[in-house]
């Protein structure tokens, strides 16, 4: 019976932890599907180096497509969500990735100067209010790859479509001089 309570009281705490987080960010941690992250890393011009950043990098699983896509550029993924953070790490133990590090933070504390591309999977609230982060911080050329949702009065370079049940669109932007 106690096993049961202990088991109980751990996936209650796991759902609060996510409900809180979800409460506090306006947003679940969602996975980004395979076909999306296929779209979405397709879109990356050929030939890319340099540092990668992902806000709210959830479970982590983008992070770890980049990181694998990209082995000699460091990856760095940010996520404020403690549940899917531990995931996140816990994978890297699993299954590490020299050129990945994951961090529980809220990523508009990050630093971004010096990113090559930032990828965020955001609802349009948050894609609003990093607007102004990203171009304080990114140096002109620095790419912003979005899942979803477009990021308001910027216009996209590229725009693609995932083979998906949604068929989710993914929009590719260059910060300008």
């Amino acid at each position: 019976m106690s096993v049961e309570l202990a088991a109980l009281g751990a996936a209650l705490a796991a759902i609060g932890s996510i409900l809180v987080y979800t409460l506090r960010t306006g947003i679940t941690p969602m996975p980004t599907s395979r076909r999306v992250k296929a779209a979405m890393i397709e879109l990356v011009p050929d030939g890319f180096e340099g540092t990668i950043v992902e806000l709210g990098s959830g479970w982590g699983t983008l992070a770890m497509a980049f990181a694998r896509r990209y082995p000699g550029c460091q990856v760095l993924a940010y996520e404020l969500s403690p549940l899917p953070w531990l995931f996140s790490r816990l994978w890297c133990a699993v299954a590490p990735l020299a050129n990945l590090r994951v961090h529980r933070a809220d990523f508009h504390e990050a630093r971004l100067h010096g990113a090559g591309l930032v990828v965020c999977y955001l609802h349009p609230g948050a894609m609003e209010r990093l607007r102004p982060k990203l171009e304080a911080e990114l140096t002109p050329g620095a790419l912003v790859l979005s899942n979803t949702f477009a990021m308001p009065r910027w216009r996209p370079v590229a725009v693609a479509e995932a083979e998906d049940f949604y068929r989710s669109k993914v929009y590719l932007y260059r910060i300008a001089a």
